[in-house]
Formats: C-alpha cells, structure tokens, sequence
C-alpha cells in the first residue's frame, strides 16, 4: 500500500526549510556540568590565583607605603615603566614590518625565520643574556666595533635594559601582529592598489588600522613581559641600584635582605601590571 503523500504549501516548506536551520536547533543540547572537565579546570585556576592571593594575604599592608615612598623603591618603579615603555616602542619599530613579511610575503626560509622569532620565548631568559653579551658586550661580535668606532658600551647600562626586554618580549608582538595580518581581509588592499595607491599607502592606511587590534594586543603584551623580564636584564644590564635595576631586580635583591620588604615590592609590581592589562582589556582580549 503507497504511503500517503503529504502536500506541504509554500508557506509550510519555508516555515519548515527555514525552522531546521534556526539558531535554536543548532544549539548543543543542555545537560549535566561534565565534571571530569570542570574539576582540572578548577584546579588549574587554583593554582594560578592562589599564589597571588598569597602574596595579599601576607603583606605587610602597613610598611607599604612608607617602602613605596623610598627613593630605592621609586627610582625601581620608574626604570621599570620606563624602559618597558621604550622596548615596547621599539619592539613596534621592528615587530610590525618582520610581522608583515613573516604573514605577506613568500621567501626563502620563511619558515626557518618564524622558528627563529619564537626562540627568544622557549629560551630561558638569561641564555638570552649571555647570548647578547657575547654579540653586544665590549669584546663580543658587534659590541667591539662599537667601542672601537663610537666609544659605545652597552652591557650594564640602562641602554643594556631596554635591549634586553626588546629581546624577550619582540616575540609576542610579532606573533599577535602577524596572526592580525593573516586574518585581515587582502581586498581591501587589492581596492586601493586599483585606485592607485602605493604599496605604502596602503599599507599605512588600510593594512594598519585593520590589524590595529592585533598590534595593540601584541604591544600590551610585550610590555608586559618587559616589565617582568629578569634573567636577559641581570645576565646583560647588571644589577646596578638607580642604573639598571629594575622592580624585579629589587625584588630579588629585597628577597635576600628583608623578605617583607620584597613582598611589598612584588606587591606593587603586580598591582602596576594588573591595572594596565585591566584598563586594556577590551582591546588586547577582543584582538
């Protein structure tokens, strides 16, 4: 016996045809919390916020602002910012064309180049020292031709910092940058070059504010990390009171002296960084 046929009308079919693609019959179905994932994952965020909650806990919330009055703590703090703020500057100089070519252009080793970028952020930081005294320092590859030809010396100057943190923290800057510039739709680029303009020009005025998210998240980052950077700044720069110690370089030499006395400086060191990554949050995270 034929089974029986049922005529749907137009309306019906659309009703039908446009009801099996609703959003809300592509939602996952709603069932239990799936514990095995919720559990490490506490357990991971445990381990990342208690330590820091840690470190609120036992400061000694009544030298603090007498130790962060010091001279010593205030000549750390500024060197810190400083520094950061120009090895971010450069990083910029630098990062966004080797971003550019990394993501728009075809050579030779390019991947070779790419692993190369991304050394400085599996090495630890002080063969990252050692490796720019050997090039940089007054007897290395570069640094004696410096000293020869300029009379410059960068190892254990406040130059020596800003280096240092360029060399850590260019990484992220580029990767970010790059990562924008993949993602950044080329036919807007294709659009100006038939309206005739310059390589240039677009790329300053198109290329650029399309992946000006992923720039402003990679330049957060990077002064971040050069804020924080230690073991490229004490193995290149030293570890010199008002010259290039900076906030963690007093910290750790606080830690071997007055162990309050380091908290509060690791107090105030994260207190600066979480302000500016959270006054910043919607632009590096969104990017």
């Amino acid at each position: 016996m034929p089974e029986p046929r049922v005529d749907l009308g137009r309306s019906d079919a659309k009703t039908a045809l446009v009801g099996s693609f609703s959003p809300r019959s592509t939602r996952p179905p709603r069932g239990r919390v799936p514990w095995l994932l919720v559990v490490p994952a506490l357990l991971g965020l445990a381990f990342l916020v208690l330590p820091f909650a840690g470190l609120l806990i036992g400061a000694p919330w009544g030298d603090i602002a007498p130790l962060a009055a010091s001279p010593e703590v205030l000549g750390a703090l500024w060197l810190s910012l400083s520094t950061a703020t120009a090895a971010t500057a450069v990083a910029l100089l630098l990062g966004v064309p080797l971003a550019w070519l990394l993501a728009r252009t075809d050579f030779p080793g390019r991947r070779a180049v790419r692993a190369l970028v991304a050394v400085p952020l599996v090495i630890p930081p002080v063969v990252g020292g050692v490796a720019l005294l050997l090039v940089l320092g007054r007897n290395g590859l570069l640094g004696r031709h410096l000293y020869e030809w300029f009379g410059l010396s960068l190892p254990f100057t406040p130059a020596a910092v800003v280096v240092a943190q360029v060399f850590v923290a260019m990484p992220f800057l580029v990767i970010s940058v790059e990562g924008a510039l993949r993602g950044a739709d080329r036919r807007y680029e294709e659009a100006a070059a038939t309206l005739g303009a310059t390589r240039w020009t677009a790329f300053r005025r198109v290329t650029l504010p399309m992946a000006a998210p992923g720039v402003l998240a990679g330049a957060v980052l990077a002064w971040a990390r050069a804020l924080g950077e230690f073991g490229a700044t004490i193995t290149f720069a030293g570890n010199l009171p008002g010259r290039t110690q900076t906030m963690p370089l007093a910290v750790y030499l606080a830690m071997q002296q007055s162990p309050e006395a380091a908290v509060v400086l690791s107090l105030i060191l994260l207190l600066v960084s979480v302000a500016v990554l959270a006054a910043l949050r919607d632009r590096w995270t969104t990017a």
